[in-house]
């Protein structure tokens, strides 16, 4: 099955980093954000990719045409330009990169890359957000759901403190420094069967939405482990700070289900 990444926005909230690469190449850990979301999907069985690419999207090939390079010794032959690798480290990931547009929206990026569609689903994800997701109870769920979309709803943290306050007194009882909240958003982690393409257009994936909804053909799959997005030069460093001290979404580190 296919996995959709969109790659191709400018990041302008982040634009501190985003001025220089597009935002799924800031990185965490020293690896790329879309690396990471790849990893969690591969792990899970799903290792087949379709990058939309837009904004210096050649800095996304650029990495991954070196990626091999990039994670083992090597040595050159100049006068030949041979390359002999000392170890065979780095992903198996089968990547196909598109370039979707520089101005597009999710929605046209979506429609451009039908043609790379080979069977009746394929799943959708953005590319700035990481989770502890179980990928195959997602996909057993919206396959029992029987409707044309199934996204998934997380938790999103609130980006300011909450406080607690006794009304009568005025005064503060307790302070949450930016709390996970118990409203559900959209978090991404989607799958979609074929029909999805007749509600698209031009505009945004999520406009087309509704009109699924309307007709019943939208389900939610609650996920209620980690998910955080990145969307803010804090949020990277959150991200980055979750990675040295807990890790929580490399599922990639653990056994296969």
């Amino acid at each position: 099955m296919k996995t959709i990444i969109l790659c191709g926005g400018k990041g302008e909230r982040l634009k501190e980093e985003t001025e220089f690469k597009p935002k799924p190449m800031v990185e965490i850990g020293g690896k790329p954000i879309l690396w990471h979301i790849m990893k969690i999907y591969a792990h899970q069985g799903f290792d087949q990719f379709i990058l939309a690419l837009g904004y210096k999207g050649y800095l996304v090939k650029d990495y991954f045409l070196n990626h091999r390079l990039l994670a083992n010794d090597f040595t050159i032959g100049t006068s030949k330009n041979s390359i002999k690798l000392h170890s065979n480290g780095g992903d198996d990931f089968k990547i196909t990169f598109a370039e979707t547009g520089l101005e597009s929206l999710t929605g046209e990026r979506i429609l451009r890359l039908k043609k790379y569609i080979d069977g009746d689903e394929f799943m959708v994800t953005y590319g700035d957000g990481v989770s502890d997701i179980d990928l195959k109870k997602l996909l057993r769920f919206h396959r029992k759901q029987k409707t044309i979309g199934t996204v998934t709803g997380v938790h999103p943290y609130s980006k300011y403190g909450l406080m607690e306050i006794d009304a009568q007194k005025n005064r503060l009882v307790s302070f949450q420094q930016k709390p996970r909240l118990g409203e559900y958003v959209n978090g991404g982690f989607m799958v979609f069967n074929k029909k999805v393409f007749d509600y698209l257009d031009n505009g945004t994936m999520e406009e087309a939405f509704p009109r699924m909804a309307e007709k019943g053909e939208m389900s939610v799959y609650c996920h209620d482990g980690f998910w955080k997005a990145m969307d803010t030069y804090r949020e990277m460093e959150e991200l980055n700070e979750f990675w040295t001290h807990a890790r929580p979404w490399a599922v990639w580190e653990r056994p296969r289900a």
